[in-house]
């Protein structure tokens, strides 16, 4: 079946297109290690919560934007393999490659595909 991990992160206005450019590089590390696709959304209509929201789980700065993103496995065995090959893989460290956001402030996590239409 089918794996999935999701981030949202904030993501300075500033950054867009680094962002971007790092969001690419970091899909053809992962592609290569296994992941089926990475897909990065820039947000256009996140609206800021009461008790809950995206803006407010990653601490959203006026002069940021939510970002979503997932990574599809075909499994997570998969997903197991891979990620720890892309994260030991010297292309994304952030030494040679730094996080255009602030990476506390990202969440995550992985998920089980179980409806697929």
């Amino acid at each position: 079946m089918t794996y999935v991990d999701g981030f949202v992160a904030a993501v300075p206005d500033q950054n867009r297109e680094i962002y971007k450019k790092h969001s690419q590089n970091a899909a053809a590390v992962f592609k290569e290690h296994g992941a089926l696709k990475l897909v990065e959304c820039w947000g256009d209509d996140v609206p800021e919560g009461k008790i809950t929201s995206f803006p407010m789980a990653v601490k959203c700065q006026p002069d940021e934007t939510v970002v979503f993103s997932w990574i599809s496995w075909p499994s997570k065995e998969a997903r197991n393999r891979g990620m720890k090959l892309a994260m030991d893989d010297p292309r994304l460290h952030p030494d040679t490659n730094p996080m255009p956001f602030d990476g506390m402030r990202m969440i995550y996590g992985g998920f089980e595909v179980f409806v697929d239409e």
